[in-house]
């Protein structure tokens, strides 16, 4: 059993990680940048330790400073989370050759499966289906030589990579050669290795992943699929299980290769083993995130397990709690981000002047935000996740639309009604989501109605009025009107 656990991460997943600890009777440790002192993740700790420096690499990619916290204040175990150092084998054998607990797979899992190259090799060699390209070693001159028998269009990958970054699409031989030296340089400003690989670009495709848990008990087994083709930038928008296009044969099918794919780096915790899969039905690895992922309350919903808790449970060296598992009715995950749609979905900053989540049953809000806070370009510029669970995938659609309506952000632009007109949009409603879809469909970005600007701008007003002490009332030349409380119900149309 931990007994204390140092979550080496910020904002919502620090938060959820801290719950499920304090859940577990496990005490919880924060480390916060000065930034982010009295944010709501340090106040759910038991402990919380201001982090010295400034800047990322000085505080949450430091690694020592963060291994000399854990140690002076007596923690056995350190959780991750996802981003910054959770994907690091460096970090997890520092943390343990310093006699601690890595809440995660071990340093030669994270290796094989980190470096995307060796990721393929290793796919390969155990039976996994991985997408037609080739892996080189030789720089800029072997991916030009390469290129052609692979086809276009193709994906130009950084070996080291995630997230989006250092990946580029290419459609014809003319701007091959920009384009790799453009992934190249990317790829070595945020992973330090300027490496990349090239494989077939599937277009219309799919994009669809297994969560596995594995424990130390040699039981490995897969909690089903979430589907996450709508992106924008190669970073996922909307996430839901199960899949449409999935029947119980594809998914059984799917699920048997996410586990031979743990089992061939014999992987221990939570993981995932994300797959395109083609028109066809024909599926390819794509990656395998040995990490707890954004999109896991999605899982969470369908199936009632606790993917934290077992993370924790796991790496204290008990068994996996789960037994024989069904997915029930269908969840939705939407990522609400701190940018602006209609400005090519550029990050946006600001202060929080409202911040009213929605409730009812079936909907989950994790966050690490609040009304007040300031966002700022320091950071990710994602402040919340929202989930609805419903009985069917109709009625997951009306529940997240809803929740969106009834959601209050303001004082900072936020793609919330970007996320709501997906919801209702023909091929969301249709289920013939593809990963080029926003691409496809809002090439230039996308620019809200009138009658939802005239309602923020409403809200706004209300909100600042509220904020001076001037009652409801807002005075406009001569003329005075009453306007809406922000915290009343905002009565929208559906279409």
């Amino acid at each position: 059993m931990l007994k204390r656990t140092l979550v080496a991460n910020r904002g919502e997943i620090a938060c959820r990680i801290l719950r499920a600890c304090k859940e577990a009777g496990i005490e919880g440790v924060a480390i916060n940048a000065a930034n982010d002192a009295g944010t709501m993740f340090t106040e759910l700790a038991d402990i919380s330790i201001q982090l010295e420096g400034e800047g990322l690499s000085e505080t949450y990619l430091n690694q020592q400073q963060i291994l000399k916290i854990a140690i002076e204040n007596r923690c056995d175990s350190i959780h991750p989370g996802f981003g910054f150092l959770s994907e690091r084998a460096d970090f997890a054998q520092a943390v343990m050759d310093a006699g601690l607990i890595w809440v995660g797979p071990s340093p030669e899992a994270i290796t094989k499966m980190g470096d995307k190259m060796t990721a393929r090799i290793t796919m390969r060699a155990a039976g996994v289906p991985v997408i037609p390209g080739e892996e080189v070693e030789g720089g800029l001159e072997e991916v030009l030589a390469v290129a052609p028998s692979v086809g276009y269009p193709l994906l130009l990958k950084a070996t080291s990579g995630g997230g989006g970054k250092g990946m580029r699409a290419v459609h014809d031989a003319s701007n091959l050669e920009s384009e790799a030296k453009a992934a190249m340089r990317e790829a070595l400003n945020a992973f330090g290795d300027d490496r990349i690989y090239v494989e077939r670009l599937l277009t219309g495709s799919r994009h669809i992943e297994i969560q596995v848990l594995a424990d130390k008990y040699g039981r490995t087994i897969h909690l089903g699929e979430r589907e996450c083709s709508v992106q924008r930038r190669h970073q996922k928008v909307f996430e839901e299980s199960p899949s449409v296009a999935l029947d119980a044969e594809l998914r059984e099918a799917m699920g048997q290769a996410a586990c031979a794919a743990a089992a061939a780096v014999n992987y221990e915790g939570a993981g995932t083993v994300e797959f395109l899969v083609t028109p066809k039905g024909e599926f390819f690895f794509l990656e395998m995130n040995t990490r707890i992922q954004v999109e896991h309350p999605v899982t969470e919903m369908v199936t009632g397990v606790d993917l934290v808790r077992e993370q924790l449970r796991i790496a204290g060296g008990e068994p996996m709690s789960c037994g024989d598992l069904s997915m029930r009715g269908h969840a939705i995950e939407v990522r609400l981000y701190a940018e602006d749609p209609s400005n090519n979905f550029l990050p946006a900053i600001g202060k929080l002047k409202r911040f009213i989540a929605p409730t009812g049953p079936g909907v989950r809000l994790d966050t690490g935000v609040r009304e007040g806070d300031d966002v700022t370009p320091d950071y990710d510029p994602m402040l919340a996740k929202l989930i609805v669970w419903a009985p069917s995938r109709g009625e997951a659609l009306q529940r997240m639309g809803r929740a969106l309506d009834d959601f209050v952000i303001l004082g900072c632009t936020t793609n919330i009604r970007f996320l709501r007109e997906l919801c209702y949009h023909p091929d969301v409603v249709d289920g013939w989501t593809t990963t080029d879809m926003i691409d496809r469909l809002w090439p230039e970005g996308w620019t809200p109605d009138m009658e939802s600007m005239i309602t923020d701008a409403g809200l706004l007003i209300a909100s600042a009025c509220e904020s001076n002490n001037h009652g409801n009332t807002i005075s406009v030349g001569a003329t005075s009107q009453v306007a809406p409380s922000p915290f009343q119900t905002i009565n929208r149309r559906l279409p």
